[in-house]
Protein backbone atom coordinates (compact mmCIF):
# COMPACT_ATOMS: atom_id res chain seq x y z
CA UNK A 1 0.00 0.00 0.00
CA UNK A 2 1.33 3.37 -1.12
CA UNK A 3 0.67 6.60 1.12
CA UNK A 4 -1.11 8.07 -1.98
CA UNK A 5 -3.81 5.46 -1.65
CA UNK A 6 -4.76 7.07 1.74
CA UNK A 7 -4.71 10.67 0.62
CA UNK A 8 -8.64 11.02 1.68
CA UNK A 9 -8.25 8.74 4.39
CA UNK A 10 -5.84 10.61 6.14
CA UNK A 11 -6.97 14.37 5.60
CA UNK A 12 -10.23 13.41 7.01
CA UNK A 13 -9.03 11.49 9.94
CA UNK A 14 -6.08 14.52 10.62
CA UNK A 15 -9.96 16.74 11.21
CA UNK A 16 -11.47 14.50 13.33
CA UNK A 17 -8.60 14.12 15.16
CA UNK A 18 -8.35 17.89 14.98
CA UNK A 19 -11.90 18.31 16.10
CA UNK A 20 -11.53 16.12 18.62
CA UNK A 21 -8.55 17.51 20.24
CA UNK A 22 -10.50 21.36 19.82
CA UNK A 23 -13.40 19.81 22.09
CA UNK A 24 -11.11 18.91 24.92
CA UNK A 25 -9.26 22.08 24.62
CA UNK A 26 -12.55 23.25 24.95
CA UNK A 27 -14.08 21.95 27.71
CA UNK A 28 -11.16 21.44 29.96
CA UNK A 29 -11.15 25.31 29.43
CA UNK A 30 -14.62 25.49 30.38
CA UNK A 31 -15.38 26.71 33.96
CA UNK A 32 -17.00 23.63 36.05
CA UNK A 33 -19.58 26.04 36.99
CA UNK A 34 -20.45 26.41 33.58
CA UNK A 35 -20.09 23.40 31.62
CA UNK A 36 -24.20 23.09 31.73
CA UNK A 37 -24.88 26.69 32.21
CA UNK A 38 -27.38 28.20 29.56
CA UNK A 39 -26.81 31.99 28.40
CA UNK A 40 -30.06 33.68 27.63
CA UNK A 41 -30.57 35.27 23.64
CA UNK A 42 -31.38 38.89 24.09
CA UNK A 43 -35.07 37.33 23.51
CA UNK A 44 -34.70 35.27 27.01
CA UNK A 45 -34.54 31.83 24.86
CA UNK A 46 -31.89 29.97 26.31
CA UNK A 47 -28.82 28.76 24.38
CA UNK A 48 -27.43 25.39 24.50
CA UNK A 49 -24.67 24.83 27.08
CA UNK A 50 -21.18 24.42 26.02
CA UNK A 51 -21.38 20.47 27.46
CA UNK A 52 -24.67 20.01 25.81
CA UNK A 53 -23.11 20.58 22.47
CA UNK A 54 -20.00 18.99 23.14
CA UNK A 55 -21.57 15.95 24.07
CA UNK A 56 -24.25 16.23 20.94
CA UNK A 57 -20.75 16.21 18.82
CA UNK A 58 -19.50 13.46 19.95
CA UNK A 59 -22.38 11.81 20.33
CA UNK A 60 -22.33 12.12 15.83
CA UNK A 61 -19.19 10.57 15.86
CA UNK A 62 -20.18 7.55 18.31
CA UNK A 63 -23.34 6.68 16.12
CA UNK A 64 -21.57 6.70 12.70
CA UNK A 65 -18.43 5.11 14.07
CA UNK A 66 -20.18 2.84 16.18
CA UNK A 67 -21.97 1.87 13.48
CA UNK A 68 -19.14 1.71 11.08
CA UNK A 69 -17.29 -0.70 13.34
CA UNK A 70 -19.79 -2.74 14.95
CA UNK A 71 -22.94 -2.07 12.70
CA UNK A 72 -24.61 -0.65 16.22
CA UNK A 73 -26.77 2.79 14.91
CA UNK A 74 -28.08 3.40 18.34
CA UNK A 75 -28.60 7.17 19.23
CA UNK A 76 -25.77 7.20 22.11
CA UNK A 77 -28.61 9.71 24.18
CA UNK A 78 -29.16 7.87 27.04
CA UNK A 79 -24.90 7.19 27.91
CA UNK A 80 -24.55 11.20 27.21
CA UNK A 81 -26.98 12.88 29.71
CA UNK A 82 -25.49 15.92 31.71
CA UNK A 83 -26.14 13.81 34.78
CA UNK A 84 -24.31 10.93 33.59
CA UNK A 85 -21.40 13.45 32.18
CA UNK A 86 -21.53 15.91 34.69
CA UNK A 87 -18.14 17.44 35.24
CA UNK A 88 -15.57 18.54 32.54
CA UNK A 89 -12.79 15.23 33.38
CA UNK A 90 -15.88 13.15 32.53
CA UNK A 91 -17.06 14.66 29.21
CA UNK A 92 -12.99 14.45 28.22
CA UNK A 93 -13.29 11.05 29.48
CA UNK A 94 -16.19 10.14 27.11
CA UNK A 95 -14.42 12.13 24.29
CA UNK A 96 -11.32 9.62 24.69
CA UNK A 97 -13.83 6.98 24.23
CA UNK A 98 -15.47 8.51 21.24
CA UNK A 99 -11.77 9.02 19.89
CA UNK A 100 -11.13 5.36 20.43
CA UNK A 101 -13.54 4.02 18.71
CA UNK A 102 -13.19 6.55 15.56
CA UNK A 103 -9.64 5.32 15.20
CA UNK A 104 -10.41 1.71 15.28
CA UNK A 105 -12.64 2.50 12.60
CA UNK A 106 -10.39 4.71 10.46
CA UNK A 107 -7.53 2.15 10.86
CA UNK A 108 -10.12 -0.57 9.19
CA UNK A 109 -9.85 1.72 6.12
CA UNK A 110 -7.05 0.77 3.43
CA UNK A 111 -7.08 2.74 0.88
CA UNK A 112 -9.03 5.47 -0.71
CA UNK A 113 -11.55 3.67 -2.59
CA UNK A 114 -12.57 1.85 0.15
CA UNK A 115 -14.37 4.89 0.62
CA UNK A 116 -16.61 4.67 -1.89
CA UNK A 117 -18.09 1.64 -0.64
CA UNK A 118 -22.08 1.15 -0.09
CA UNK A 119 -22.70 0.82 3.72
CA UNK A 120 -26.29 0.20 5.54
CA UNK A 121 -26.19 3.22 7.99
CA UNK A 122 -28.86 4.26 10.35
CA UNK A 123 -32.35 3.21 9.67
CA UNK A 124 -31.03 0.73 7.29
CA UNK A 125 -30.19 3.13 4.39
CA UNK A 126 -27.58 2.44 1.99
CA UNK A 127 -24.86 5.11 2.09
CA UNK A 128 -21.80 6.16 0.56
CA UNK A 129 -19.21 5.60 3.36
CA UNK A 130 -17.58 8.99 2.52
CA UNK A 131 -20.94 11.09 1.84
CA UNK A 132 -21.32 9.45 6.04
CA UNK A 133 -17.68 10.62 7.11
CA UNK A 134 -18.27 13.94 5.43
CA UNK A 135 -21.80 14.62 7.33
CA UNK A 136 -20.33 13.52 10.42
CA UNK A 137 -17.34 15.56 10.22
CA UNK A 138 -19.57 18.63 9.62
CA UNK A 139 -22.06 17.86 12.21
CA UNK A 140 -19.41 17.54 14.99
CA UNK A 141 -17.92 20.96 13.59
CA UNK A 142 -21.03 22.39 14.11
CA UNK A 143 -21.48 21.68 17.27
CA UNK A 144 -17.87 22.81 18.15
CA UNK A 145 -18.49 26.37 16.97
CA UNK A 146 -21.81 26.70 18.86
CA UNK A 147 -20.08 25.23 22.10
CA UNK A 148 -17.11 27.75 21.22
CA UNK A 149 -19.49 30.48 20.76
CA UNK A 150 -21.71 29.89 23.88
CA UNK A 151 -18.41 29.74 25.77
CA UNK A 152 -17.51 33.29 24.64
CA UNK A 153 -21.30 34.36 25.51
CA UNK A 154 -20.13 32.79 29.07
CA UNK A 155 -16.87 34.76 29.61
CA UNK A 156 -17.43 37.70 27.33
CA UNK A 157 -14.77 36.85 25.38
CA UNK A 158 -15.46 38.27 21.63
CA UNK A 159 -15.43 35.05 19.15
CA UNK A 160 -12.09 36.56 17.52
CA UNK A 161 -9.83 36.31 20.70
CA UNK A 162 -11.01 32.78 21.83
CA UNK A 163 -8.36 31.07 21.01
CA UNK A 164 -8.56 27.15 22.19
Amino acid sequence: MLLQDRIVISSLDKEFARLHSQYCSLIRATPQADIYRQPQRPDGRPVSSVGEEALRGAAVVEQTFGGITANLWDDPFEWTLPENLSTPARIVEYLEEVEATRQRAFSSFVRDTDLLKEIMGPASESRVLIDLLVKTLGKTAENYGRARATLGLLTDLPLAEQVI
